[in-house]
């Protein structure tokens, strides 16, 4: 009770989450939803018209989910591969340089917006110290530190033009990496889909029960570092 009532926030969202999923699994296993179907659908509904303005957009927040769906768009012919990875990674571009420049404009905004996160600000000035320009590369792979470390590098005197020009190519390797595998397995991932749903039809309870395994382990994995953050 002491745990949940210190963290209720983290525990409601969870529990949000799971009851949200089991609603969703519901749903699909009373209806004739389908995953596939639905993609299909999106596609005719909204990506010939608005793909490549919604993959900017979502390119900027750098979410993964939307370039994956851009590279099953291409398979499909709704988009094309390669201006998919071009736009892609000139969203992802834009999103840091706004961090970048957040840090660079804004530093005493940036000193109370996130005080609380002064650590993961220590850890990134630490890797740009030790590595240099290359973790400007790695860093969208670096979940929980992807905005931090663009901030972060704002922050110092490093050169503006030299990071936008790492930025930019950095980008355009994170937006291939991501849409070539997801445009070549097009087909396979689309399959994928329909068999999930069709077994989820099947057993919706050991999906439900799968999911809260797995939100359980991660909750507890995350109380268990935020204890420790907190000893050391």
């Amino acid at each position: 009770m002491y745990l949940i009532r210190n963290n209720f926030k983290t525990v409601f969202t969870v529990g949000l989450i799971v009851l949200l999923f089991g609603a969703f699994l519901f749903y699909i296993s009373k209806s004739d939803f389908s995953l596939e179907n639905f993609i299909m659908n999106l596609w005719d509904t909204y990506v010939e018209d608005w793909g490549y303005i919604i993959l900017f957009c979502w390119s900027i927040l750098e979410g993964e989910w939307g370039l994956l769906l851009s590279g099953i768009a291409a398979h499909q012919g709704y988009l094309n591969v390669y201006w998919c990875i071009f736009i892609a990674g000139l969203g992802g571009f834009t999103g840091d340089q706004i961090y970048f420049y957040i840090g660079r404009l804004n530093k005493g905004y940036v000193q109370i917006k996130f005080k609380s996160q002064r650590r993961k600000f220590a850890l990134a000035s630490s890797l740009m110290k030790k590595y240099g320009w290359p973790i400007i590369f790695i860093q969208r792979y670096m979940y929980g530190l992807r905005t931090i470390i663009p901030i972060s590098i704002g922050l110092t005197r490093y050169s503006s033009v030299k990071f936008a020009i790492i930025n930019l190519i950095s980008a355009w390797i994170w937006a291939a990496v991501t849409i070539i595998p997801a445009w070549y397995f097009g087909q396979e991932i689309l399959d994928f889909l329909a068999s999930f749903s069709s077994k989820v039809k099947k057993n919706p309870l050991v999906f439900l029960a799968l999911f809260v395994i797995i939100m359980l382990i991660i909750t507890l994995v995350y109380f268990w570092v935020k204890k420790n953050q907190k000893h050391t």
